[in-house]
């Protein structure tokens, strides 16, 4: 009985197990399946994973080519813009250069009108001419004739009848020169004698000078000549040395002569006369030759002798002669102690309108009017101040700098006025030397020989020239750069303009650049800077009413010369000569050594820089 039970407990948990395993079976092909599910769902995720692994891939190849063009079109923006801009620059010195060419042609049409003017005129003196030609053989022939019927006196004397205008005098004979001229038509008498005739000449001298009047009278009638200005003191050696008349004669300006009124014909006096002794007309015509023509009538009722113009105080020659500009009361002022000088200076012989080309040589054309008008001339470039460029209305800095380099290589060539070189020469044998005489336009062709043309017209009106590049030291190949406005970007062209510098310059200027610029205390150049009058401060109110010495003006280029006394003349003696002296006695006349050069570092400091390569 209890096997039979254990037999059916055992059949019940056979069967229990077997449902149960039919079941864990059931459970197994349901995972099975399942898993399979789940791998293909994984095998589905990773390969999505993998397309967007590619895509991300992609994309940010994408964004690098992206961000690469950009960059680009940057640049490309940056290097257009400074194109823009070179443009308009080069633009504006079209515009410049069609206005100068309009001035130039308005010039040249009212030159054509005059040349037109002039030729009419000439015209009229040829048709005079011929006129006075055919009187002058007429007249030639009358004293002939007269010659001939007049026996030669025993004592040598030639008796000669002169008519003026169709009148007759009845006279006496008079002497001029070693000639008697007689006037009478009548042979003379044997009777009559030379010693009677002398006599005679000699107790009438009022009756003399009359007749001189009337033979200078006859004279001008019959030879007319065109009297032309020169600029020597002079008259040419050769019409000096032959003594005959022809037409077209000089006449000497500058230098002391005696003048009459109403005569076209000058006779030069005794050159040692002084200029204390001048007339009235040749003071006036001495002015004229300096350029100051603009006096009025006053000035010229004002001005009685030469000793009475060196007695004049400034207040006289402004407001007697009306020189209301304080240029042209310096002018004066230079020009009369240049009368007193031993020595002439060079600076002399150059005139306002060589001054005027000159600033378009140093590169500075944009001063020439008021230079022009100041009548500013070699002598007045020597002692040139730096108020006076201020009333010139220079007030760059740069400028400055560059006509105090042009004037200190004018002391270097003594003021020769052919000393610029304007054209390229030799470019295998450029030296130093040969750079400090180059003109703008010569530096411009520099800039032209080294592949940089483009660059070029930037340095019109600059200041940039030949002396500025050698003499300054604080002008190198940056400051050229940013002259030409060559952007700093573009660091490959910069480069390339220090190479040629330092070529150009010579490696002794460029160690000296280098030197002078790792020096304490320099300021560098900037083309920007603007130079300011000194103006007078509340403390120094109280030393205007003492007596003190007058001290010596900032010279834009100084001499190192300094003689005890100006031009070796005595003071007290004229005042307006002593008031100008007072202030050049710091200069003197002497030529500036070419060694050693004055380099202004402050407004009111200076630096003594020796120049090697010199």
């Amino acid at each position: 009985m209890s096997l039979q039970v254990r037999d059916e407990t055992h059949q019940e948990r056979l069967i229990r197990l077997e449902s149960d395993r039919e079941s864990l079976v059931l459970q197994v092909s349901v995972l099975t399946d399942q898993v399979e599910v789940q791998g293909e769902k994984i095998r589905d995720l990773e390969s999505s994973l993998e397309e967007h692994h590619q895509k991300l891939h992609s994309t940010e190849e994408m964004l690098q080519q992206e961000m690469h063009g950009r960059a680009s079109l940057e640049t490309q923006k940056l290097d257009l813009m400074g194109e823009v801009s070179y443009l308009k620059l080069k633009l504006k010195g079209f515009e410049e250069e069609q206005n100068e060419m309009y001035s130039n042609q308005h010039k040249a049409e009212v030159l054509l009108q005059q040349i037109q003017l002039l030729k009419d005129k000439v015209d009229d003196l040829e048709s005079q001419k011929s006129q006075y030609e055919r009187k002058l053989k007429a007249t030639k022939v009358k004293c002939e004739i007269f010659v001939g019927s007049i026996q030669p006196p025993t004592c040598g004397y030639v008796y000669f009848s002169i008519y003026t205008h169709g009148s007759h005098r009845e006279g006496r004979p008079f002497v001029f020169g070693s000639w008697v001229l007689h006037k009478s038509p009548s042979p003379r008498g044997p009777a009559q004698r030379p010693e009677a005739i002398l006599g005679e000449v000699s107790g009438s001298s009022d009756w003399l000078s009359r007749d001189l009047g009337c033979v200078d009278q006859m004279f001008n009638l019959l030879f007319p000549c065109r009297i032309r200005r020169t600029q020597s003191g002079r008259l040419p050696v050769e019409e000096l040395e032959t003594g005959e008349f022809h037409r077209g004669g000089l006449r000497s300006i500058p230098g002391p002569r005696l003048v009459g009124s109403t005569s076209t014909v000058v006779s030069c006096p005794d050159a040692n006369i002084p200029f204390s002794l001048w007339s009235p007309d040749q003071v006036y015509d001495w002015l004229e030759e300096l350029g100051l023509d603009q006096l009025g009538t006053s000035a010229r009722q004002w001005i009685r002798s030469g000793q009475m113009l060196l007695d004049a105080t400034p207040h006289d020659l402004e407001k007697e002669m009306g020189l209301k500009h304080p240029l042209h009361r310096k002018k004066l002022q230079l020009a009369l102690l240049s009368l007193s000088s031993v020595q002439t200076e060079k600076s002399s012989q150059l005139g306002h309108t060589w001054v005027t080309r000159w600033l378009d040589d140093i590169g500075l054309p944009q001063y020439k009017d008021q230079f022009g008008e100041a009548r500013v001339d070699g002598r007045m470039l020597q002692y040139l101040t730096v108020n006076d460029l201020l009333l010139l209305k220079v007030t760059s800095q740069l400028h400055h700098v560059s006509i105090r380099c042009a004037i200190h290589v004018l002391h270097i060539h003594g003021f020769d006025p052919h000393y610029l070189r304007r054209r390229p020469g030799d470019e295998n044998e450029t030296s130093p030397g040969e750079v400090l005489r180059w003109s703008n336009h010569r530096v411009m062709e520099w800039l032209r020989s080294v592949d940089l043309a483009e660059f070029a017209p930037n340095l019109r009106g600059s200041g940039v020239h030949g002396g500025l590049i050698m003499l300054e030291p604080r002008f190198n190949a940056d400051t050229l750069a940013s002259l030409l406005n060559i952007p700093p970007l573009k660091t490959l062209l910069r480069r390339h303009l220090g190479t040629s510098f330092c070529a150009l310059i010579g490696p002794l200027a460029q160690r000296e650049k280098q030197d002078f610029l790792e020096g304490p205390g320099h300021t560098p150049l900037n083309s920007t800077a603007k130079v300011r009058p000194r103006k007078l401060g509340f403390s120094n109110f109280g030393h205007l009413r003492k007596k003190r010495v007058v001290e010596c003006p900032e010279y834009i280029c100084p001499m190192e010369s300094t003689p005890s006394a100006v031009n070796g003349g005595p003071k007290g003696q004229y005042p307006l000569l002593d008031t100008v002296a007072g202030t050049l006695e710091q200069v003197g006349a002497a030529q500036v050594t070419p060694i050693i050069v004055n380099f202004p570092c402050g407004p009111q400091s200076s630096q003594s820089h020796q120049l090697s390569w010199l």
